[in-house]
């Protein structure tokens, strides 16, 4: 167990962190797949801007690789264009 109040903060601090970060990976992997169930493409498009913008984000703040947000981006967009 930590000794310190600011080891003690850190943890709390940490565990808020990891289940907002966890929260935010599941929405956006969650809307993909509702993205690559879709067979509109009006609503497809739509929401490729979204896990775009999510993916994006994601990226930004470390939670996951640039370079998989950038493949996911890239197939997810094949994808659209395909329909």
């Amino acid at each position: 167990m930590a000794n310190h109040k600011s080891a003690l903060k850190r943890i709390r601090s940490n565990e808020a962190k990891r289940l907002l970060n966890r929260y935010k990976h599941k929405t956006a992997r969650n809307t993909m797949k509702k993205l690559r169930e879709t067979s509109d493409k009006k609503e497809a498009e739509k929401l490729l801007t979204e896990v775009t913008s999510m993916l994006d984000k994601l990226a930004k703040k470390n939670i996951i690789h640039a370079n998989k947000a950038a493949n996911l981006k890239s197939s997810l967009t094949k994808f659209v264009s395909a329909l």
